[in-house]
């Protein structure tokens, strides 16, 4: 899909078409716009939104509204489904929560506080209709549907695994689309089925550092150390500052005793993160 339109947003947020168009021109926002030069949201843009009002409605300062917002949008996870996640934030910090992380600490009162995965089912309901329209069409292109993919993961995961499957349906070698879908798939747990597509956009685009770095986490997620080495070397050969898979190749040395090995991905690891 091309983003959600104005009159989209307003409906999700409970906001008139009006008042999202003024938020985007005020600059709180940074949407595209659409072959009529409409403006066209992201799922992450809504979120922001949702933020950007609950805050002027509590009378924080425009001024300290944009900085928070700033924040927000470094801290907001993209690829992947926003359903776990909150937002928090007392005027002068945003504070994004997982199951499992907290960006930054939280201070203050909280003025404000919701659920990211409540705008994703309301955010659904129009994807999954953009979703029916688009197979009913049937006429849509490999990069097409990889593009409704991408902008369904954060709301429809579901549907934006049946897009990316589409994709390589229609172009068996497309890298990206392959990627994605295995990715999401590791998320669920279906190993086997995200080393395959991992496997295949190596195939279709060998130098991607990424697909031999995801490669070798689902090789370990299968209790394939040794496999998952060779796969992280490659990552690291092929992106030399891929800081993750520097320490994951010391944590592999370390346990099958190559002591050389296992420091000097470390202090590699240790440089790029600034001597942490």
């Amino acid at each position: 899909m091309s983003g959600y339109t104005a009159r989209e947003v307003a409906e999700i947020l409970g906001l008139s078409a009006s008042q999202v168009r003024s938020y985007a021109r005020s600059g709180l926002l940074h949407p595209g716009r659409g072959p009529r030069n409409e403006y066209r949201f992201t799922f992450q843009d809504i979120v922001v939104l949702r933020a950007a009002s609950e805050l002027l409605r509590a009378r924080v300062h425009p001024r300290r509204v944009k900085g928070a917002l700033a924040k927000l949008r470094i801290q907001l996870p993209r690829g992947r489904s926003l359903a776990t996640v909150r937002v928090h934030a007392d005027g002068e910090r945003v504070v994004v929560r997982d199951r499992d992380t907290v960006w930054e600490p939280d201070s203050g009162q909280v003025l404000i506080d919701f659920a990211v995965s409540d705008l994703a089912s309301r955010a659904a309901v129009f994807a999954r209709r953009v979703v029916d329209e688009r197979a009913a069409a049937e006429d849509l292109q490999p990069d097409e549907w990889y593009n409704l993919a991408h902008d369904l993961e954060a709301v429809s995961p579901q549907e934006a695994k049946e897009a990316y499957g589409r994709a390589v349906g229609l172009a068996p070698r497309h890298a990206e689309a392959h990627l994605n879908l295995g990715r999401l798939l590791h998320e669920e747990g279906h190993l086997a089925g995200a080393e395959t597509h991992y496997r295949e956009a190596i195939a279709a685009a060998p130098t991607g550092a990424i697909a031999w770095f995801n490669l070798g986490v689902v090789l370990e997620d299968q209790g394939k150390g040794s496999n998952a080495v060779d796969a992280y070397e490659e990552a690291v050969r092929l992106d030399p500052q891929m800081a993750a898979a520097h320490y994951n190749l010391s944590r592999l040395y370390e346990g099958q005793g190559i002591t050389a090995a296992a420091i000097r991905h470390l202090s590699e690891y240790r440089r790029l993160r600034g001597g942490a």
